[in-house]
């Protein structure tokens, strides 16, 4: 009973999160990659070290990609960012960058028109508000049997209130990140959201259904001692579950190549406050519903 006795407190801590990262979302922005604005990106490494940032941002100055931005990868590889490109400009930048008798010999290489960028977020969006709606309407359905003291689709809307929190504070860090290291928002991003929707939703879902459980089986005549009880029944199963999933994705953040990097710290970021939202706001919020609604 202790995470309803104390819902306040975890609703503050959350509402606080998210206002902070809504204002950061606002104040920096996203900073979007060739994925979502169209460009190019070139990865190259260097066999005998990569030369100095300084001067490769002069040598594409001077050989007319002045817009580009340069990111150091790893040891001796560097990503170049810049407008679409074809192969012979792609050539023309090889040789460009290859400095202080040092070659460039490529790694990586795609570009994405403006057309194509825009498109994909137009479905990203789409799958977003598709993914919620269909979670809404499966929840409402599986607990169709469970209409007192909550209705079915009371559990579906903060099933999907609980989903918004856990892709908003992923964002709002990536704003932060973006802004003072560069951080990109790619078309990886989204599909890590994506997969946090679908974890997320899961340890919810296991929760309320023991609720469910519960509620059929009358252990209590006060719905905050069910829900109470619910949550101390399924919260180490909850614990261990997420902790077995960061494990995996903090190896992979450390051991994990340069394109994997940033997806893996969404996932370790969206899956904690994932967890976070299952135990401590979702079924909480069932609580406050209950209460509000008698006070009606």
């Amino acid at each position: 009973m202790f995470i309803i006795n104390h819902r306040k407190i975890f609703f503050l801590i959350s509402i606080i999160a998210v206002a902070l990262s809504i204002f950061s979302i606002g104040y920096f922005g996203l900073n979007l990659g060739i994925d979502f604005t169209g460009g190019s990106i070139l990865e190259v490494s260097y066999a005998d070290g990569r030369p100095e940032t300084t001067s490769l941002r002069q040598a594409l100055d001077q050989g007319g990609y002045p817009e580009s931005s340069i990111q150091p990868a790893g040891t001796n590889s560097v990503i170049f960012r810049l407008r679409p490109i074809n192969e012979l400009e792609k050539s023309s930048l090889l040789k460009v960058v290859s400095l202080e008798n040092k070659i460039a010999i490529e790694q990586r290489f795609s570009s994405i028109g403006p057309t194509v960028s825009s498109e994909l977020a137009q479905k990203g969006i789409i799958a977003l508000v598709i993914v919620s709606v269909l979670i809404v309407l499966f929840i409402a359905l599986t607990f169709n049997g469970v209409s007192k003291p909550v209705s079915s689709w009371v559990y579906g809307l903060i099933a999907v209130l609980a989903l918004l929190h856990d892709i908003i504070i992923p964002t709002g860090v990536f704003a932060v990140l973006g802004h003072l290291y560069g951080v990109e928002i790619d078309a990886l991003f989204l599909t890590a959201v994506l997969t946090i929707l679908g974890l997320s939703v899961n340890d919810t879902i296991v929760v309320f259904d023991r609720i469910r459980e519960n509620l059929k089986n009358k252990i209590s005549n006060d719905f905050a001692t069910t829900v109470g009880i619910s949550l101390e029944q399924t919260f180490v199963r909850s614990l261990n579950t997420s902790l077995t999933v960061l494990i995996v994705l903090v190896a992979l953040y450390i051991f994990g190549g340069t394109t994997t990097k940033d997806f893996s710290l969404v996932l370790i970021i969206g899956t904690a406050v994932g967890a976070y939202s299952s135990l401590f706001i979702a079924s909480p919020l069932l609580v406050t519903w209950e209460k509000w609604r008698r006070k009606i």
